[in-house]
């Protein structure tokens, strides 16, 4: 096999990895879409798999601007489930009741007075 034929190989090969990338995400796409009828995605996947490259070209061309907001929907609402955890998780309360928990332990006898102005100061300070 000559260097010729191995080029010619790793771009089919190219190709092909990138067809299986595409048609992954119009199939994602399909099942994300919720506008769409369950018949109109059976026969984009038939077509997906019996016409290849022409139906994924055809359906990029003719649904790209919509697979691409659903796209960025997607991505939005995973940020923001992500931020709502990180916030639950962390359970960063305000510095109004950061103050009163630490009057309510200060109340308690478990700080001191000086420890309770650090906290005070801390709090105001984020």
């Amino acid at each position: 096999m000559n260097v010729l034929d191995f080029l010619w190989q790793m771009i089919i090969i190219f190709a092909f990895v990138m067809y299986l990338m595409v048609l992954f995400f119009i199939i994602m796409d399909l099942f994300r879409d919720h506008g769409l009828s369950g018949w109109w995605k059976a026969v984009w996947i038939v077509c997906l798999f019996l016409f290849t490259y022409l139906a994924a070209l055809a359906y990029l061309i003719f649904r790209g601007k919509g697979m691409a907001e659903r796209n960025r929907e997607a991505q939005k609402a995973a940020i923001d489930a992500q931020q709502a955890y990180i916030k639950q998780a962390a359970g960063t309360a305000g510095p109004a009741e950061q103050i009163t928990q630490a009057q309510a332990l200060l109340s308690s006898g478990a700080i001191t007075q000086e420890e309770f102005d650090k906290l005070k100061a801390k709090a105001l300070a984020s």
